[in-house]
This record gives C-alpha cells, sequence and structure tokens, in this order.
C-alpha cells in the first residue's frame, strides 16, 4: 500500500520529518506488517511479486529502499524509513523466531502424530441426560447444540432405565474434519468435562463429557467399542497425511497427463485448422484471380462486340450514300433523255434502248435498295438479338457467380465450425454447462448449413 495518493509528494531533504506519520500508522495498526501466517510483508510494496518476508530480509529490504534506490520517490522512502523504525522498535522480538502459522492456543498439548485415532474421525458423548425418550428428538438438540463443530452425523445410544445415554459425534474423513474433532475434544476440556476428568471423578452429576476417539476407546467393550469397530479403523495422523500427499501427487500426475495429452491433441486441432484455413484462402484468392480473369474476358468481349456493330452501322451508311448517288445519277440522265425526244428515230430508238437499259438498271438499283433495307433491318434486329443474348448470358454468369461465392462461403463457415468445435471439446472447460450449450448451437447451426449446401 502506498500513501502517494493521499499526501502530495515531499522533497528528499524532507524524508526524516515525514518519517513520524507512518511510523505512528503502522503502531496503530492502518498497516499491515505481520500477517496471520505469522510471515512478514512490506505494506508499502503491494503488488510486488516477493510478499513474504522474513525479519533480516524485510529490515533489509526496507533500509535499502529508504536510503539507497533512486527509482523511488521521497515519500516511499520516507515510508520504507518508518517501516525499518517500527522492525527495530516494536518488532524486534521477532528477530529470533522462526515463521510458523499462528494455531489457537491449545488447552491441552497438540497431540502426536503417531497417536491412534479412530477413523473417520469420530467424537464420544457420554453421560447424556434424556428430557426426552424421543432419540430423533435428542439427536436434532445435540447437532443443534454441537453445530459450531460441524459434525455429519450424532448416533445416540440411550439407557431406557435411568435415562442417561451415549453418543458418537461423527465428522467429515478429511484434515477440516480432524480439526473440528479436535475443537469439539478442546471445548469439553475447557469445561473440565474431557475424558481425563470422566475417568478421574466418580461423581459426575448431570454434566455432559466428550473427546476424540482413540485407540483405547476402539478397544473398549460395550456400545461404543463396537460401533467404532464396526464404521472405523484405527489410524495414525502421519499415515494419513503420508496417504493424502500419495493422493495428491497421483492426481497431480494423472492431471499433468491429462494436460499434456490434451495440448498434444489441441495443437494437432490447431495444426489442421490452420491447414484448412490456408487451404480456404489460397481457394479465395484463386476464386478472386478467376474472377478478375473473368471480369476482364467480359469487357474485352463487349469492346470487340461494340466495335463490330460501329463497323457495320459505318458499312451500312456508306452502302446508302452510295445508293442515293447513283439514284441522283439515273434522275439526271432521264431528264437528258427527255430533252433529246426531237432526234431522229433512230436516235430515239437508241434512246428508247438506252431508256429501257436505264430502266433495268434502276429496277436493279430499287432492288438493291430494296434488299439493302430489308439487311439494314436484319442486321439491327440481328444487333438487338444479340445484345439481349449477351445480357441474359452476362446476368446467367453473375448469378452463377453468387452462387458459387455464397456456397464457397458457407463452405468456409462450416469448416470454420467444425474447427471450433474440435478446440471446445478439448477445452479444460469442456464440462461447463455454458460451454455444451455453446457446442449444441454450433451443432445446429453446422446442420442447418450442410443442409443448405446439400
Amino acid at each position: 500500500m502506498d500513501n502517494s495518493s493521499e499526501e502530495s509528494d515531499i522533497s528528499e531533504s524532507e524524508i526524516n520529518d515525514h518519517i513520524e506519520k507512518p511510523y505512528e500508522e503502522l503502531r496503530a495498526g492502518k498497516y499491515k506488517v505481520k500477517g496471520l501466517n505469522g510471515n512478514l510483508r512490506c505494506p508499502f510494496c503491494a503488488g510486488k511479486k516477493k510478499q513474504d518476508y522474513k525479519y533480516k530480509e524485510l529490515l533489509q529490504h526496507a533500509s535499502g529502499a529508504g536510503k539507497g534506490s533512486a527509482r523511488k520517490s521521497a515519500k516511499q522512502k520516507a515510508n520504507h524509513l518508518a517501516l525499518s523504525k517500527y522492525l527495530e522498535t516494536d518488532l524486534a522480538s521477532e528477530a529470533d523466531q522462526t515463521q510458523r502459522p499462528i494455531l489457537p492456543q491449545p488447552v491441552a498439548p497438540p497431540p502426536k502424530l503417531d497417536d491412534l485415532y479412530v477413523w473417520p474421525w469420530m467424537g464420544i458423548l457420554v453421560n447424556i441426560v434424556f428430557s426426552n425418550k424421543d432419540i430423533l428428538l435428542v439427536t436434532e438438540q445435540l447437532l443443534t447444540r454441537f453445530r459450531r463443530f460441524q459434525p455429519v452425523d450424532i448416533v445416540v445410544f440411550s439407557d431406557e432405565e435411568d435415562q442417561i445415554g451415549q453418543a458418537i459425534v461423527k465428522f467429515s474423513n478429511d484434515w477440516k474434519g480432524f480439526m473440528n474433532c479436535s475443537e469439539f475434544e478442546k471445548f469439553f476440556e475447557t469445561e473440565h468435562c474431557g475424558k481425563k476428568e470422566w475417568h478421574a471423578q466418580k461423581i459426575h452429576g448431570r454434566k455432559c463429557y466428550g473427546w476424540c476417539a482413540r485407540a483405547d476407546d476402539y478397544e473398549a467393550e460395550g456400545v461404543i467399542g463396537d460401533f467404532l469397530h464396526r464404521n472405523g479403523q484405527l489410524r495414525t495422523v502421519s499415515d494419513i497425511d503420508r496417504e493424502a500427499a500419495q493422493n495428491r501427487n497421483n492426481v497431480v500426475a494423472k492431471l499433468a497427463n491429462k494436460i499434456n495429452i490434451t495440448n498434444e491433441n489441441l495443437n494437432e486441432i490447431e495444426y489442421k485448422y490452420n491447414e484448412k484455413t490456408m487451404t480456404l484462402s489460397r481457394m479465395l484468392e484463386e476464386k478472386d484471380r478467376l474472377n478478375y480473369a473473368y471480369e476482364e474476358e467480359i469487357m474485352r468481349l463487349q469492346r470487340l462486340d461494340r466495335g463490330k456493330v460501329h463497323r457495320i452501322l459505318d458499312e451500312q451508311e456508306r452502302l446508302k450514300l452510295q445508293l442515293e448517288n447513283k439514284n441522283n445519277r439515273l434522275e439526271s440522265w432521264s431528264k437528258e433523255l427527255n430533252k433529246r425526244e426531237a432526234l431522229t428515230e433512230r436516235e430515239r430508238q437508241k434512246l428508247d434502248e438506252e431508256k429501257k437499259k436505264h430502266g433495268v438498271r434502276n429496277n436493279s438499283l430499287q432492288m438493291a435498295s430494296w434488299e439493302q433495307k430489308r439487311a439494314d433491318k436484319n442486321v439491327a434486329r440481328l444487333v438487338e438479338e444479340q445484345k439481349r443474348e449477351k445480357e441474359a448470358a452476362l446476368n446467367k454468369i453473375l448469378q452463377l457467380e453468387e452462387e458459387l461465392a455464397a456456397k464457397q462461403k458457407l463452405e468456409m463457415e462450416i469448416e470454420e465450425i467444425k474447427g471450433k468445435l474440435q478446440v471446445m471439446k478439448h477445452h479444460k472447460d469442456y464440462d461447463d454447462a455454458a460451454v455444451q450449450k455453446k457446442m449444441e448451437e454450433m451443432n445446429d447451426e453446422l446442420q442447418e448449413k450442410n443442409h443448405f449446401i446439400e
């Protein structure tokens, strides 16, 4: 935690004048130096990699940061010098202590690792005075009374003659259950109602006594010993600890092996996915290249067609002009012949013959003109039909091109969905309900797209 957000920065010359305030805040507990597990930490360097220090390490860190670090501001140096003063003045007792977890002080000496306990962990209650003969009601009352120790179940054994009974308190078979069972025993030892007092006193009154089930209880005669024989076994704490450690190691090894296999599968799927993606990319590039070539060819054909049409129209115009010129010459010759009617018969005959020849030629020219006009109409009709056919063919090609692009896009989406499904099947959150639902939706989408392709 950094105090630089609360006050403005100070100069290097003012460092010694600003040590007292963070020092008093450390003494008042505003900044925590000692953690619950007994480890020491620097409250002014939150977020750093190293959080836990030994006393000498933290003192060296505070002194070095307060005097020799050029990268720290003057305020940070003052805070670290205050921490150094706090360690030397108020936490000097930590210098000779080894770091160890701070546990609640037990009433009795802590259990030895080689002591035999009944496992799964069980507690024993004796001298239970019944105010009601209903065993279920008594069991519920005991569960409510001892619920702070989180019992799994309580089995009550009653004595109908004097209404005094016994009970077995079951705890979970993990380390939390062991701690709850130990706290259960310490509770009765604090009340001077433990196992030692039960065996030492001859008159017990109406007080209830309790303790953890051990080897002597397991071997004892009576309902308690019989129940412990049927439902438990004698184990040491060290044996259970070794077994738990071995189980953890086995689980870790299996998980590590599973992770390695999953990573290999993911790498293989990723390689295949990348390979298919590259293939699809190449297909798209080839498609773009073909589309470009097709468009260029269409434009070239259109240019050729326009050139042909222009040439036909130019030729038609040229022939029309020639026909008009010939008609004009024929009319001039006709007028000239009419002027020569006064000539001799022979000349008239020659003129008639000439007229006939010119008439034949005129008819031929008229027939040629009609044929030219009909040819012009046919050319125009053919040009129009060719234009319509080319437009229809172009529209058909564009439609096929759009259908091909849509189909290729759909195939790419299908391949992408398949790749994602393969990756999600090997993902570490595969059993998550949200992931399962997402995969079902992707499968439905994949089936729908396959239906469209078919």
